[in-house]
């Protein structure tokens, strides 16, 4: 099952903006404080939203998420909002209408930013692909407390020793090692990014099923992002 609904890179400067509310950079004035952010606050398409089964349309010829990753060399960041996984070499790519989106980067946002029917979870992964003609395409994996999960056991104690003011190598990191579940069923809907510059026409597909992390990881994660 696929369920796409259609909605009722990264920042510019990540020291731009803040979560906090009361910092007076927070999400309700994104669209203020620069120019070229005026998306975050008048935008149509904006990500994220409640993801609810009853109002998505199923799409079962979509089929399984076609994805084709594989081992490549890879940094860890601290870049002030989140902590983020990034390959410099080819991690490979996933398809979606015959279009190949190459494999960039991932991070982490706690809590998670989209809601499933409602329920708001401990975690959201965001994998950021993009296409030969520069448009964008997330895949996000929803967590909650549970067993561990081997990609993030494996990533640990590097962030943990992250440096905020450099890129930090962690050797061949495989991202055939994020669990998906079972690949058919996700969502799908056309958002935008959910940090300034708040850009439209982000293809979004939320995998369906909610995947487990350990609590250990929360006090870790908390102090890196948002």
């Amino acid at each position: 099952m696929v369920g796409f609904l259609f909605p009722v890179n990264n920042a510019d400067d990540e020291s731009a903006f803040t979560y906090g509310e009361k910092s007076g950079k927070g999400p309700r004035r994104w669209g203020e404080i620069n120019p070229h952010w005026q998306a975050c606050k008048n935008g149509s398409m904006q990500s994220p939203i409640d993801l609810i089964d009853t109002r998505v349309q199923v799409l079962s010829h979509l089929g399984r998420l076609n994805r084709d990753y594989k081992p490549a060399p890879a940094t860890v960041k601290n870049r002030g909002h989140d902590i983020t996984v990034r390959w410099k070499g080819d991690a490979g790519e996933i398809k979606i209408n015959g279009t190949k989106y190459k494999l960039l980067q991932f991070h982490w946002h706690s809590p998670s930013e989209h809601t499933i029917n409602g329920s708001r979870y401990e975690l959201e992964l965001h994998l950021v692909h993009k296409c030969s003609q520069g448009n964008l395409a997330v895949v996000a994996i929803v967590y909650k407390y549970g067993r561990p999960d081997r990609m993030l056991t494996k990533l640990f104690h590097h962030i943990r020793s992250v440096d905020p003011n450099h890129d930090k190598e962690l050797g061949i990191v495989n991202p055939g090692d994020i669990k998906f579940g079972r690949s058919r069923k996700y969502y799908r809907y056309i958002g935008s990014l959910t940090v300034p510059p708040c850009t439209e026409g982000v293809i979004w597909t939320i995998v369906k099923k909610v995947d487990m992390f350990q609590l250990h990881w929360t006090n870790t994660l908390l102090h890196y992002v948002y």
